[in-house]
């Protein structure tokens, strides 16, 4: 089973990062919710930062805006994420660049719709 951290996952079941976890958690994925303000996120324990989860992570899914994108691919570098989605609103010239010359293997779109999902369904 592979583990997908949402990063900026929410309570509110309006937000993208709510429906990403929902959805993640329907295809079978091992959801660890990322959110320094919620300790919990849909009865999941939720970590303040990646570099927190105790385990690795096979995916990252990031739903926060560009400038805290930005600020978190340090932590992701660090973390060693081999997969990481930058959905529509997180992302930026800017972010896309620095994760570019990071190496890191960055992913610019709708993480729920690559696993086969409708972001209205959720």
């Amino acid at each position: 089973m592979r583990t997908v951290a949402v990063v900026g996952a929410s309570n509110d079941r309006q937000k993208f990062g709510n429906k990403a976890l929902r959805a993640f958690q329907a295809e079978g994925y091992r959801v660890i919710p990322v959110n320094p303000g919620e300790p919990l996120v849909e009865g999941l324990r939720a970590y303040a930062s990646v570099l927190d989860v105790p385990e690795s992570i096979d995916i990252a899914t990031v739903y926060v805006q560009p400038d805290v994108a930005l600020r978190l691919l340090p932590e992701f570098e660090r973390k060693q994420i081999p997969e990481i989605w930058i959905n529509p609103g997180a992302d930026s010239d800017e972010v896309l660049a620095d994760a570019k010359r990071r190496k890191l293997n960055v992913i610019a779109a709708c993480s729920i719709v690559a696993i086969g999902r409708d972001p209205g369904a959720f």
